[in-house]
């Protein structure tokens, strides 16, 4: 069996009802810029960014039909970098269209999932350094001060099957990768 090459996730495409309502939430609420916008047949592009290095992160495709109720996008996942960003994302997405706002912990993670103005659901998230036996979502309260919120979230995933450092499960999944 020859060896699968390396892949790196690059961009996502979404297709979209209102083209300039969902531009304003991804680069008002989530800071992306316009890298390009062109017509590809019917279709209306805008493309956008938050990284030099790549022309875009995420696309966004006019076309998607009005009788469609729901989003076949399971999720976006955004990683960022500390509780406050989880706590601006939190309070500023429904100025930006969005909606169903949830902060949560999986034990792994310490997430905030809303939905874009067309139902797309998008998790921002930070990692934690424990590994958890998932699928795990408990509610958590931001309000709380960082302190009490990490011991919080500790204590819970300490409680739970699988406890154990992240970098020991990296490892054995490491190895597990390897031996594929």
């Amino acid at each position: 069996m020859s060896e699968v090459p390396q892949i790196a996730f690059a961009h996502v495409g979404l297709n979209v009802r209102d083209l300039e309502r969902m531009e304003r939430f991804y680069t008002g609420l989530l800071g992306f810029i316009v890298t390009d916008r062109g017509d590809l047949g019917a279709a209306r592009l805008v493309f956008l960014s938050r990284d030099a290095r790549e022309h875009h992160q995420i696309v966004l495709v006019s076309g998607r039909t009005e009788n469609l109720d729901y989003s076949v996008l399971n999720q976006i996942s955004l990683r960022v970098p500390d509780l406050a960003a989880l706590r601006y994302f939190h309070a500023h997405a429904a100025a930006y269209g969005g909606s169903d706002i949830q902060p949560v912990t999986h034990g792994n993670a310490i997430s905030v999932y809303l939905r874009d103005p067309e139902g797309n659901r998008i998790e921002f998230y930070i990692d934690t350094p424990w590994y958890v036996t998932q699928p795990l979502r408990v509610p958590i309260d931001l309000a709380k001060p960082d302190a009490v919120l990490w011991q919080e979230v500790e204590a819970l995933a300490r409680s739970l099957p699988g406890f154990r450092p992240v970098e020991e499960w990296r490892r054995e999944i490491e190895s597990r990768i390897a031996a594929a």
